[in-house]
């Protein structure tokens, strides 16, 4: 008899990732009652309340029934994924509540499994949000802001062997010309991702600036790189939920990063409700 836990074990070498992908996809499927899903939204921090807004839930999965998912290790994630109906458009979301962060010692295959298992789903279309730090005084907590870029300091990938991707259009230009049809005032910049889960010190804040980054956290990233991999059309946004070290003047916390998120809840969920709206219609 075949040991389930084991083949879908992302930390055993001799594991496909891409196999334990489409068995959760498979397991999605069965308990969703729909043969695929068109769009993949990443709830990070401070964006909860958002997916609410997107439509109708029409089922609701718990993480740890679905092969090489887990539990939400972070405070106000949740720990489910959701098939959400997009307005009338018959098209489905495939929301995910958490998701698994690199400095959680799972590897590199555990950050990305959810965005290659919405692959194997049939998603095109992933939508990453985050809660960060902003580095532009400009950007008070609680502004989204959208990704044009990002900077990897992670020292990780989850590319294996020789797979060589092009990233030069990581973050669409469509998807965010489509997100300025909804908000016109969306600002964007440079994602620059830490290890974690320490924040990032005065110093290393302005060594990402240097680099060219405006905005620093502990995710998204790697999952970019995986959706590429996938095929996936990328959409990214962090929500700034607060001002970087050495830019902040007061000590950093999650509960900040929290509370920012609940001031925001009403913006950002309004505004992922109607750019995944356009998103499913197919604009």
């Amino acid at each position: 008899m075949t040991d389930t836990a084991a083949v879908h074990d992302l930390t055993d070498p001799a594991a496909d990732p891409f196999a334990v992908a489409e068995a959760a996809a498979a397991v999605i499927r069965e308990r969703t009652g729909v043969e695929r899903h068109d769009v993949a939204l990443v709830l990070g921090s401070g964006w909860g309340q958002a997916g609410d807004l997107v439509g109708e839930t029409l089922a609701t999965i718990e993480n740890t029934d679905v092969p090489a998912f887990a539990k939400a290790a972070v405070a106000g994630h949740s720990g489910t994924l959701r098939s959400v109906a997009i307005g009338d458009t018959g098209r489905r979301a495939l929301v995910y509540g958490t998701r698994t962060h690199y400095y959680e010692g799972r590897g590199v295959r555990a950050v990305v499994h959810g965005i290659r298992t919405a692959a194997a789903a049939g998603c095109t279309t992933v939508v990453l949000t985050n809660g960060c730090g902003g580095l532009r005084p400009e950007w008070s907590p609680g502004t989204p802001v959208l990704i044009s870029d990002h900077i990897n300091l992670t020292a990780a990938t989850p590319l294996e062997g020789a797979t060589f991707i092009d990233l030069t259009d990581l973050y669409s230009p469509r998807l965010r010309a489509l997100a300025r049809q909804v908000d016109g005032s969306l600002d964007e910049g440079v994602y620059v991702q830490f290890r974690g889960p320490q924040y990032e010190t005065p110093a290393e804040v302005r060594m990402a600036r240097t680099l060219g980054g405006d905005l620093v956290g502990m995710s998204t990233t790697l999952e970019a790189i995986a959706a590429r991999q996938a095929g996936l059309e990328v959409l990214g946004i962090s929500l700034v939920t607060n001002a970087a070290a050495g830019i902040s003047p007061t000590p950093l916390s999650h509960q900040e990063v929290i509370e920012a998120g609940q001031a925001a809840a009403e913006r950002c969920g309004r505004l992922l409700a109607d750019v995944v709206g356009l998103i499913g219609a197919g604009a």
